[in-house]
């Protein structure tokens, strides 16, 4: 003998799903960029433990020897802060804004 039951249609319609936006992807800053600022850094936050935050200030940034230096990257190097650890001499992580 045969069911005499029947499903019932779903009302339920799947939306179609937009993909997230991919993050603009921000270059690492160059190998120059960080010398320049480990040479010409002029502002240090002590972070504890002997490490500080090595960044090159706005003024500083106007120097013309500092300038030659970063050339076109100049406004790069604004947003760039190394933190250093003193103890070892190595940079532990570089901060790009």
């Amino acid at each position: 003998m045969a069911s005499q039951f029947r499903p019932r249609r779903n009302a339920f319609s799947p939306r179609p799903v937009k993909a997230p936006r991919p993050a603009p992807v921000r270059p690492a800053p160059s190998g120059d960029i960080i010398n320049g600022i480990l040479r010409f850094h002029d502002v240090a936050h002590e972070q504890g433990s002997g490490r500080a935050l090595l960044r090159v200030s706005e003024a500083r940034l106007r120097d013309p020897e500092v300038q030659a230096w970063f050339g076109e990257h100049t406004k790069n190097a604004a947003g760039v802060s190394i933190l250093w650890d003193e103890r070892e001499g190595e940079i532990i992580r570089v901060l790009a804004a």
